[in-house]
């Protein structure tokens, strides 16, 4: 540019730095049991609650919904009204209420988009079903089969996040009722759950797979039902449900107001009026070890108490469900944001770039609080170099970036030290 007359000039220059974006993680993908018509009860306006229930007076008739949404066919929604739109209101199906449920959960706990996609029976659901499904669409981040515990299944949602996709996370529900084989609900006065089923040598499929691309929780929550309230309305309209869907809106919610950093956990559950079971500290502390998730009434707030992949301790470091989100999403964010380095020259000069876009990326995310340390440097590091990219590695075409971050783990056990001073006289 040309200056031809005094005064202040003001010029556009591209920065050195191509900015990283942060992807997105908390948009969930739900698969349910959804048959092709549903029967949606409505109230029956001629029932009189004074005269016994006969086929003539009954509380509720139904209207049937024909379900166009083809088995497989994966759909967006944004709000529970899409869903209702695409597969019905809450009905008397149970797959399809408890998918419902889920969903409703999600948004309602702060969820603010999903895929869902039904399947027939619980059986269709496969590793190779998921990857037709789900594995094309990049938003996802949660995975979730609401209230379906067929070991096959949850082995398949485990698979498609930690080996087919291998950057999205499942949630996972444990079987309604946990008590002793012959025992009645009576007898277990359901608050006390059986906890010797949760050893795999006495139950072996109650407790899902060792994964920490999984977390797993107990009990189910306890909600209003609109079925429930019509088909019993001397009822309390309620009913028990796997909290996967509502977990999966608390994620999202942290996510939103905390970031993904922050464990999703000591958050209350949005529409929970009660737990299958109670659970108290001891019990707890049988459970959390082996990485499940324990959803508790503290002072009458039904509040999740758990941040722990599936496995627990054996997990190692990646024991901690924020720790393994968090690594998913660098990751991708910083593989999405990486990819202009595809095709060009192998040189110092390409090497100097990445360290300079990841170092940038690095140090907003250490402001943000999501990273351990007071300076940049106890934070993260970035090695793209010489000897990172042997001369080997370059006739392979290969560039090679070592990251090293120091990741914040929640504070699970808060200590304190109490003293008593006796005065002295």
């Amino acid at each position: 540019m040309e200056y031809r007359s005094p005064g202040v000039y003001v010029e556009e220059v591209r920065s050195a730095v191509q900015a990283i974006a942060g992807v997105g993680t908390s948009t969930a993908g739900f698969i349910g049991v959804v048959p092709d018509t549903i029967e949606i009860p409505r109230p029956n306006p001629n029932y009189d609650p004074t005269q016994a229930i006969s086929p003539q007076n009954v509380p509720d008739e139904t209207t049937p919904f024909a379900v166009t949404v083809k088995v497989g066919e994966v759909k967006l929604c944004t709000n529970f009204s899409d869903f209702k739109r695409f597969f019905g209101d809450f009905s008397n199906n149970t797959g399809q209420n408890l998918l419902a449920h889920a969903v409703y959960g999600f948004f309602n706990n702060g969820g603010t988009s999903c895929y869902v996609v039904r399947v027939v029976t619980d059986s269709d659901i496969t590793v190779d079903f998921l990857e037709k499904t789900f594995e094309p669409i990049d938003d996802i981040a949660i995975v979730a089969a609401p209230g379906i515990l067929n070991d096959a299944v949850r082995s398949a949602v485990v698979t498609h996040c930690a080996q087919t996709t291998q950057d999205r996370f499942a949630i996972l529900d444990s079987h309604e009722v946990v008590e002793a084989e012959g025992k009645t609900t009576s007898e277990n006065m359901q608050s006390f759950p059986d906890l010797n089923q949760f050893n795999p040598s006495i139950t072996p499929n109650l407790l899902p797979q060792n994964s920490d691309y999984a977390a797993f929780y107990f009990p189910w929550i306890e909600v209003f039902d609109p079925v429930t309230r019509i088909r019993q309305p001397n009822g309390n309209g309620r009913k028990y449900v796997p909290p996967s869907g509502h977990i999966a809106g608390i994620y999202a919610r942290v996510d939103s107001t905390r970031g993904v950093h922050k464990a999703p956990a000591n958050e209350p559950i949005f529409g929970a009026l009660g737990l299958k079971y109670n659970l108290s500290r001891s019990q707890q502390d049988r459970l959390n070890p082996q990485g499940v998730n324990c959803i508790r009434d503290i002072n009458g707030n039904i509040r999740v108490w758990g941040a722990r992949t599936v496995g627990g301790d054996r997990n190692g470091e990646f024991r901690y469900i924020n720790v393994r989100r968090f690594l998913l999403f660098l990751r991708e964010s910083i593989d999405e944001g990486t990819q202009f380095a595809v095709m060009e020259p192998n040189d110092p000069a390409l090497w100097a770039k990445i360290t300079r876009n990841v170092t940038a990326f690095l140090m907003t995310v250490w402001r943000s609080g999501a990273l351990f340390g007071a300076t940049p440097n106890e934070a993260f590091y970035v090695r793209c170099d010489e000897t990172t990219n042997t001369q080997e590695d370059i006739e392979l075409g290969r560039v090679i970036t070592e990251i090293g971050v120091a990741v914040v783990r929640p504070a699970e056990f808060v200590i304190f030290r109490l003293s008593q001073t006796t005065p002295v006289s």
